[in-house]
């Protein structure tokens, strides 16, 4: 069974991956990390997949190294 994400959800998703990946300074990456937060809460109301939230805190992670 396949999980269909909401064409919105993949689109603020996308952007916000994004964002992560163009960081060049800590500034930058502090207000991805609120992005990150503002994504979570947005759509914590709808449920969106879990794994989308671990995707970005690993992107993050993966950026502040």
């Amino acid at each position: 069974m396949q999980t269909q994400t909401h064409p919105q959800l993949d689109k603020a998703y996308s952007k916000v991956i994004t964002t992560i990946k163009s960081c060049k300074t800590k500034d930058q990456l502090e207000v991805a990390s609120n992005m990150i937060e503002n994504f979570k809460e947005m759509y914590k109301q709808v449920g969106y997949p879990k794994v989308l939230s671990y995707s970005l805190d690993r992107e993050l992670k993966i950026k502040e190294l």
